[in-house]
């Protein structure tokens, strides 16, 4: 049986009230680990103080203005991202590895006026910032905060991260009171239009998420205590949530891993700390499962494991206990939702189920109508709760169409429920793809390879892969069908097409398989059928 801790959802005015409150709290303690440099508590507020006064007294940004985060997992992100908060901007987290296309379309759909980047991004910046509403641009070098590093000369106009800092410590800080409802975040989203779309999260709406997750963590969440490890972007609002806001309100310990593919580096960080948290997904735990190194640490200390983004598979849930002792808590969410609608309370797990809905949310399975079925039918999961959205930035009619009659967020997502209220995700509604946790949207990909001057049409799916989940596949017809006659040839057309969208598209976007055919299966109205795509 599922027991929730009692908390209020609503004891934090702000996002900036829970900065202030743990760092009068906690001190001295670690808040931050990272690249073997810890960060206390009373350093985060001093720097992300001096960063917020910075953009209030040397820039033209009010409250209110978009401003870019665009870093690995460094505590730049976390000075920046408080700093920010604390000056009253709206964060609008931004893939470090994205290409200037995808770039270009973030910022002048959220319409930021300054990013924060990592200084090896310049020259890609370099390339768009005119193109854009930008006017303040910050740059640093990962390792800037421990050792300042050269940065390079690209004609941008940029400041360096701790000059920022050196300059905002010399001017005058004005506290600002931010609202309940105020935006706090703008986190994108994939949407059927193949471009990203940035989902209005408000300060009340993470806070409260924080809260609910906090309470079905329950006893295993020890405030002062906890040393949880961030091998999971927290450009995204899943880590986001959990590392920057949950965990930091808890006076918890974040060691931040900029580079969790470096298997080999995240295991010797791992052996220098006690952690007793951990997030990740089924590629991260297996793959950590096959190291011996990885089978050498020491679990004692390991209590919570929590997996999301995309389906635990039970091979990887076994697996991971087996070598640590520890079970995996499946959760499901979305960035809609700040993100947690669903968590596996630790040591209660349901493998195969994202758990029981949070407290004060309410998931019901709805038909194509919007009605509710009955239990044990599926149907697609609405949410409604605390954490949900407001809705789309500047797309009403996306919201509109978002949301049912009555409130509640339609997922996208086909579940099922039981009689004593776990939920099962049994397929999506929406065409998505799921590479590593991380959401592929096939328009996107497909409006990338019509534009290519040999591609008459295409349809991009996912099929499964042992290492990923799942895997894009590109079905293309060639609009000169003569290219396809030799093997040769097919198989310098496709590389051709693969390293188009590589130019275009993050690299777990580009298509890992592209398969040449003559005409693509359609319905009878013109559709094409995915199904028969994926089985060919």
């Amino acid at each position: 049986m599922t027991y929730d801790t009692p908390v209020r959802l609503d004891q934090y005015a702000s996002l900036i009230d829970i900065i202030d409150t743990a760092c009068k709290q906690y001190g001295d303690k670690t808040a931050y680990s990272c690249f073997g440099k810890n960060t206390s508590f009373n350093e985060i507020e001093t720097d992300s103080r001096h960063f917020a006064t910075y953009l209030q007294n040397n820039t033209q940004l009010k409250a209110g203005d978009r401003i870019a985060i665009v870093l690995p997992n460094i505590t730049q992100f976390i000075i920046a991202a408080y700093g920010a908060l604390r000056a009253g901007l709206v964060l609008v987290n931004t893939n470090p590895l994205y290409t200037e296309r995808e770039f270009k379309h973030q910022f002048n759909d959220s319409g930021v006026k300054a990013v924060v980047v990592l200084s090896d991004l310049l020259p890609v910046l370099a390339n768009l910032v005119d193109a854009t509403n930008i006017e303040t641009v910050i740059s640093t070098h990962a390792l800037d905060l421990i050792s300042p590093q050269v940065q390079p000369s690209t004609g941008i106009n940029n400041i360096e991260f701790n000059q920022v800092l050196a300059q905002g410590a010399k001017l005058q800080f004005t506290p600002v009171q931010s609202q309940p409802n105020d935006i706090a975040m703008l986190q994108y989203t994939g949407g059927t239009t193949g471009l990203s779309k940035g989902a209005m999260l408000s300060h009340g709406n993470i806070i409260a998420n924080a809260m609910q997750t906090k309470s079905r963590l329950g006893s295993k969440l020890v405030e002062g205590e906890e040393i949880f490890v961030a091998p999971l972007p927290i450009y995204h609002i899943y880590a986001f949530m959990i590392n920057l806001i949950l965990y930091f309100e808890s006076g918890a310990c974040s060691v931040l891993i900029p580079n969790p593919r470096d298997i080999a580096s995240l295991i010797k960080t791992l052996a220098s700390y006690p952690f007793t948290g951990f997030a990740g997904l089924n590629t991260l735990f297996v793959g950590l499962c096959h190291q011996k190194e990885f089978k050498a640490l020491d679990f004692s200390h390991l209590k919570i494991t929590i997996s999301g983004g995309t389906a635990l598979t039970q091979a990887a849930a076994n697996l991971w206990q087996t070598t640590t002792g520890c079970t995996i808590s499946e959760g499901y969410g979305l960035s809609e939702t700040s993100p947690v609608v669903s968590l596996n309370t630790p040591g209660q797990e349901r493998l195969g189920t994202i758990g029981k809905p949070l407290i004060e949310t309410e998931v019901k399975v709805i038909d194509l109508n919007d009605n509710e079925v009955p239990v044990g039918i599926t149907g697609e999961l609405a949410v409604k709760g605390p954490q949900v959205m407001s809705g789309y930035w500047q797309k009403e009619e996306e919201t509109n169409r978002a949301f049912t009659q009555d409130g509640y967020f339609k997922t996208g997502d086909i579940g099922i429920a039981s009689e004593d209220g776990y939920h099962t995700i049994v397929d999506r509604k929406k065409d998505m793809v799921i590479v590593s946790g991380f959401n592929v949207y096939p328009n996107e990909i497909e409006n990338i390879l019509s534009g290519h001057n040999k591609v008459l049409e295409c349809a991009v799916v996912g099929v499964n892969d042992d290492k990923t989940g799942e895997a894009v596949k590109a079905v293309v017809v060639l609009r000169d069908l003569s290219l396809m006659e030799s093997q040769d040839a097919q198989k310098a057309i496709t590389k051709e097409l693969i390293d188009y969208c590589r130019e275009q598209l993050t690299a777990y976007k580009v298509p890992k398989i592209v398969q040449l055919v003559k005409e693509l299966p359609k319905s009878t109205v013109g559709k094409v059928l995915r199904r028969e795509l994926r089985n060919s």
